[in-house]
């Protein structure tokens, strides 16, 4: 469902669309849309605007959102990646859990800051 919703929303015209939109084009629920939606905003593969006339989300899909969920997911790795370090360090580098988890936190670690400068650097691809 939810990549159902996200290609839709690519394939619409300007990039926006409401829940309603979404859940009559689909034929799903809109309960399914929102869960989707919610996973999409969470993601950073979307974003929501208030329409103040009608009271009501539009999701919208723009350039922007590839970088967006770049910079989202990495900084989630990345928190992973250091929380993985921290327990390392609590359990002992002389342990083979800890030596296993400090492996994976560096390399983690480094993959994703290349990631980050990476994301910034074609950032203006986008534009």
């Amino acid at each position: 469902m939810t990549a159902r919703v996200h290609i839709d929303l690519l394939l619409a015209e300007d990039g926006r669309r409401t829940a309603a939109e979404l859940a009559r084009r689909l034929n799903v629920s809109p309960a399914s849309v929102s869960v989707a939606v919610n996973f999409l905003v969470a993601q950073g593969y979307v974003r929501r605007e208030r329409d103040p006339e009608r009271r009501r989300d539009i999701y919208v899909i723009d350039d922007e959102a590839w970088y967006n969920s770049v910079v989202i997911s990495a900084r989630q790795t990345l928190d992973s990646a250091r929380a993985s370090l921290a327990t390392a360090e609590q359990l002992g580098l002389d342990t083979p859990v800890g030596r296993r988890l400090a492996k994976a936190g560096t390399f983690l670690e480094h993959v994703i800051e290349d990631m980050l400068k990476s994301a910034d650097r074609w950032r203006s691809v986008l534009e």
